[in-house]
């Protein structure tokens, strides 16, 4: 992934990493990937309570550059965060496909945020770059596109807006039945360093070749 310069300049320190995930056989869920988020759960409840959550230092590397970009991290939590809240508070996670819960089960387990698209929607190599002042983006479970400001960051790929960065993957990219491979990366800010990010992208590729039938 290219990384443009003033990202780079504006966030010293930030990195992803990335990796193509397939052929995929996915479906909607798993008795052997239940059982891996059962484990999880049990680890969460273990490691956090829900007032701690908040002073975590992944956590809180992820919310200040929430806060850089012009978004309330109490309000629009860091993808990771917001699943570990859901298993403190007992609500149950969102089970939406093999691949989908596999790699949200690697998100929680490292607290690294994940997107992931459907490589083959994909065109070209993805690179990441502020937003341009008019652009608009239609994530995953809005009813109508929103307007972008400057100052967020986002993947693209030779066509379009495929992410916000680091919390909400485009609609048009993302992963369903029919996906037959993913495009996974994990998502760095500053104050995280570079291993944990590879670690977190070489979990989630795991899990989904383990879960969703995958080879890399």
């Amino acid at each position: 992934m290219e990384i443009h310069k003033e990202i780079l300049d504006t966030f010293p320190g930030l990195s992803v990493a990335e990796n193509d995930i397939g052929p995929l056989s996915i479906t909607e869920k798993s008795p052997r990937l239940s059982a891996l988020r059962d484990e999880i759960i049990s680890l969460v409840q273990e490691r956090y309570t829900l007032e701690q959550v908040k002073d975590e230092p992944l956590f809180r590397a992820y919310r200040d550059f929430f806060w850089k970009v012009g978004v309330d991290p109490t309000k629009t939590r860091p993808a990771s965060e917001a699943l570990v809240r859901r298993i403190l508070a007992g609500k149950p996670l969102p089970a939406i496909n093999t691949a989908v819960d596999a790699y949200n089960l690697a998100s929680i387990r490292t607290g690294i945020p994940l997107a992931a698209f459907d490589a083959d929607t994909l065109a070209g190599d993805l690179h990441m770059r502020f937003a341009e002042k008019g652009e608009e983006f239609l994530g995953i479970g809005m009813a109508t596109p929103v307007m972008l400001h400057k100052n967020q960051v986002v993947l693209a790929d030779g066509h379009e807006i495929v992410a916000i960065y680091p919390y909400r993957d485009s609609d048009a990219t993302k992963i369903t039945l029919a996906t037959k491979k993913v495009h996974i990366v994990a998502c760095g800010v500053p104050d995280v360093d570079r291993e944990t990010v590879r670690a977190a992208c070489g979990l989630a590729a795991g899990y989904l070749e383990e879960y969703a039938s995958g080879v890399r």
